[in-house]
């Protein structure tokens, strides 16, 4: 049964996170004015760039800097109450929010920076009357390079177009379901769509956003058909599905998607970009915070659509269609990923034809029969904040036909004497040319998970092991070259591995015109303490960045490996 707990404690954590990031240094920095400066000098008429000029200004900046924090917060509670309401207060809140809240990002980033800089010098400087030039400048150079960073990201171009994997259906070649397709537009009082996709994912979609599909960009109305599924649902069903499908369109569900999509993913990636940069990682809870609070209003919208959208289906074909055809496609999607859940923990590596599609078609029927397939029906029927899509209980509500979940079985089992999928006449070969390119995928992400885990044991193993982590070496100051293996480190100097066994934590430190260094934790103790070693990476370079990647990936393999093995 699904749990609300894991979501309320992650967005505890990004309330708090944000707070932190909105409060804590101008908190400090005010604090420490109001300790240090006494009440009589603060109302002093100081003059400008003296010592008390400078402790008033930044007290006025940290005390501004925590009014806009609250404020901040008020207006993000604001455009939240605004996408609750309706589709356009959703739009215009979240353009609003996006424009101002990457401004007050980077406004905050420079603030704060500045705010750093002087702490810097004034807490060490007045408790201990002792200042330091580098922290001072690491200070400057962080500030620095966080604003810049902040507003170089908001200009920074993101790739719009979708990806799809499938192929179009052309009315040459399936002139009946273009024809159908028609009629249910007319009927559900729509423009029929300008592309029809024929795909194995275990969907149908619709979309005004463009897409590309086997190197096309297509544009316009776009509508997404399941070949599996539309072997799996009878016609009725089928039409149920596509009328359901085609209500969104007319509903101007796909309008107002093509709209702000480019615009959430635009959010998203300015996100993480914030994230990944530490610099910038104090906005990037401010920014996160919104944007959940904007994923709930967005996703009770989607659940109201879809009831909509339902409701056409059931009035226009029947309800008995739309729901027989959502609990047909639920059995399928929960067996596809049984198979593939099992398939990808296999211990061995899969060659390039798997059978998945054999598979669930010959699997599916027993699993409808299994206590394995009511219990996963069931548990889709528990309603989450976080879902696009209502529980099946509450659609089957919606339209009027409720069935027990002991008659799913029935359902799925049923003989079907009619699909539309023999009114595509290329359906077997697209279907075909389509698993084979998507089990070829499956069979390298599996062979790579097997990469990671293998100890190895045995040669094959080795030969997978190494095809993914093969010796990667760094050539230092002097030729000393420096070997990263799955095995362990080659160190400079050292006739002997030491083995990832033998490292309990690494830390990279830059050090100042090159001098960078690796220090090792070892699991066994020295003399005081954990025992280290200390490897001078001089003359390392341009190499870093690769270094760097390559001390992360194969240390993290070993962790993965040594957590698979002793499991």
């Amino acid at each position: 049964m699904p749990s609300t707990q894991p979501l309320i404690k992650d967005l505890a954590t990004i309330v708090l996170a944000a707070l932190m990031s909105l409060f804590l240094v101008p908190l400090i920095a005010w604090s420490f004015i109001r300790h240090a400066l006494p009440p009589a000098a603060a109302r002093l008429d100081a003059e400008p760039f003296t010592t008390l000029w400078q402790f008033q200004v930044v007290g006025q900046v940290s005390g501004l800097a925590l009014i806009s924090g609250v404020g901040i917060l008020a207006v993000i509670c604001a455009l939240a109450i605004a996408a609750f309401r309706n589709r356009r207060t959703q739009y215009v809140s979240f353009v609003i929010g996006w424009r101002l809240l990457t401004a007050f990002c980077a406004l905050e980033v420079l603030v704060q920076g500045v705010l750093l800089v002087w702490l810097a010098f004034w807490l060490t400087a007045f408790f201990g009357n002792v200042y330091y030039p580098k922290l001072i400048g690491i200070a400057a150079i962080l500030a620095a390079l966080g604003v810049f960073y902040t507003i170089v990201c908001i200009f920074k171009p993101v790739p719009q177009t979708m990806n799809v994997e499938g192929e179009t259906i052309d009315a040459s070649n399936a002139s009946e379901l273009w024809a159908r397709i028609r009629d249910l537009s007319a009927k559900a009082g729509t423009t029929p769509p300008d592309h029809i996709i024929a795909g194995i994912d275990t969907n149908f979609f619709v979309t005004e956003s463009p897409l590309r599909v086997q190197e096309r960009v297509l544009n316009g109305r776009s509508l997404f058909v399941s070949l599996p599924l539309l072997r799996l649902l009878d016609r009725e069903e089928s039409n149920a599905v596509l009328m359901h499908e085609l209500a969104h369109f007319r509903g101007g569900d796909t309008t107002n998607s093509a709209m702000l999509g480019p615009k959430l993913v635009q959010y998203d990636f300015y996100c993480a970009m914030m994230q990944e940069a530490g610099t910038t990682i104090l906005v990037f809870y401010v920014l996160r915070l919104y944007r959940v609070i904007f994923e709930f209003a967005l996703k009770r919208d989607s659940r109201d659509r879809e009831f909509i959208a339902d409701r056409a289906a059931a009035t226009l074909v029947s309800s008995q269609g739309i729901i027989r055809a959502l609990i047909k496609i639920g059995a399928y999607a929960h067996y596809r990923n049984v198979i593939e859940e099992r398939l990808f923990a296999e211990t061995g590596p899969h060659n390039a034809q798997i059978g998945i599609a054999d598979r669930i078609a010959h699997g599916l029927l027993p699993y409808a029969e299994s206590a394995e397939f009511l219990d996963a029906m069931q548990a889709s029927s528990i309603p989450h904040p976080f879902d696009s899509h209502p529980a099946l209980s509450d659609r089957m509500r919606n339209v009027g036909y409720e069935v027990s979940a002991s008659d799913y079985r029935h359902i799925v089992t049923r003989s079907v004497q009619s699909t539309w999928i023999s009114d595509i006449q290329n359906a077997d070969t697209i279907e075909q040319s389509l698993w084979s390119v998507y089990e070829q995928q499956f069979a390298t992400a599996h062979e790579q998970q097997l990469a990671y885990q293998y100890l190895p044991a045995t040669e094959a193993e080795r030969a997978i092991v190494l095809k993914y982590f093969p010796p990667v070496e760094f050539v230092l100051k002097g030729d000393r070259p420096l070997v990263i293996s799955y095995e362990g480190l080659m160190l400079p100097k050292e006739s002997a591995l030491l083995s990832w066994d033998q490292v309990a934590d690494m830390t990279y430190k830059s050090g100042e015109w090159g001098s960078d260094s690796l220090v090792i934790t070892h699991p066994e103790k020295g003399r005081f303490g954990a025992k280290t070693t200390k490897v001078s990476l001089a003359g390392i370079g341009k190499q870093e960045p690769q270094l760097r990647g390559a001390l992360g990936q194969y240390w993290q393999r070993h962790q993965i490996m040594r957590k698979s093995v002793d499991s």
